[in-house]
């Protein structure tokens, strides 16, 4: 059995091999598929601009496909008109260059249809990137204004909220949108807690791809007492444990006090060495930041106060209050 067990562990190197290079092989397919529409597009969109015609050349040329080689999907009227548009969105965009081909064609056309600018789409190809999104993912992170509430998380905040970013390299989000939870407005912590694991994935992929779930009700000793963190994570890229503590109601400063005796309970009996010092989030149904800074200024350990919504905010809502947000720090800068 063991000797079983020890050739099942060489083999798997064997499946390693073979998943790596379907992986690579993936990624050549995918970006020759990527160059291809950007030059069918480059093409469509040089000889509309010639053609007497104009856009009656897109028109023939979809007429041209369907009649001589119909069973090529993607290259109808519409079809050609996303590589035209995909061709001129970037053409003159050296910071995309080396972006492109590593999203896949069904990303880019729900980004090319949702952004209204380039930051916002050079934005979402960074985390489509980064995160390995799928198009599912993407689109569910367009459609809750990821990218607003991503931005208006990094506006100016008071002395004491920028020391908590700071300390934890903005990685966490002002506003957080968890209608997969699919809960009503009114809630318990309890239920709260619950249906989050539920939904794990999904939080997970709300609060960023690089945490990993460590447990629930996660039990710390201080003296004779046992107290218990609601959701315990690991975060990779910050290299430390971070404590989730779930409140219903406003935010309120005691809630600051106690989430310090989690995090010094977790530093000292369940940080290792090479990990840097836990972090504690407050995830509030409401919070006013003037409270929050008072709450905070007396802090000694990285703690985030952040809002949470069960049902997806109005995007045009965010939009308007990024563009406002916008055009008050240029005229500052005027």
């Amino acid at each position: 059995m063991n000797d079983l067990t020890s050739y099942n562990d060489q083999f798997q190197k064997v499946v390693d091999i073979i998943e790596n290079a379907k992986e690579r092989a993936y990624r050549k397919v995918n970006e020759e598929l990527i160059l291809m529409y950007r030059d069918v597009g480059e093409y469509i969109s040089k000889n509309s601009e010639n053609a007497s015609y104009g856009d009656a050349f897109v028109q023939k040329l979809a007429d041209f496909f369907a009649e001589n080689y119909p069973d090529l999907k993607g290259f109808n009227r519409r079809g050609l008109y996303r590589m035209k548009q995909f061709y001129e969105l970037y053409k003159d965009n050296e910071k995309v260059s080396t972006l492109l081909t590593q999203l896949s064609w069904s990303n880019h056309l729900k980004i090319m249809s949702s952004c209204k600018s380039m930051e916002e789409r050079i934005f979402y190809m960074n985390m489509c990137i980064r995160e390995k999104y799928s198009a599912r993912e993407l689109a569910r992170q367009v459609d809750s204004g990821y990218y607003e509430r991503y931005m208006l998380s990094k506006k100016p905040a008071p002395p004491a909220i920028e020391d908590a970013r700071k300390q934890t390299n903005n990685v966490f989000l002002d506003n957080y949108v968890l209608d997969f939870l699919d809960l009503p407005e009114t809630v318990s912590e309890h239920d709260l807690q619950k249906s989050i694991i539920r939904n794990l994935k999904d939080f997970i992929l709300e609060i960023g791809k690089d945490f990993t779930f460590i447990g629930e009700e996660y039990r710390v000793q201080v003296g004779n007492h046992d107290y218990y963190i609601d959701l315990l994570f690991y975060h990779r890229g910050l290299s430390c444990l971070v404590a989730f503590e779930l409140k219903i109601g406003e935010f309120k400063p005691e809630y600051v006090g106690k989430i310090n005796l989690y995090l010094e309970a977790l530093d000292r009996e369940v940080k290792k060495q090479n990990e840097n010092p836990s972090v504690g989030v407050i995830l509030c149904a409401s919070k006013d930041d003037e409270v929050v800074e008072f709450a905070l200024s007396r802090s000694l350990s990285p703690t985030m106060v952040s809002e949470y919504n069960l049902k997806l905010i109005d995007k045009a809502l965010l939009q308007k209050k990024l563009k406002e947000y916008i055009e008050l720090a240029d005229t500052k800068l005027e």
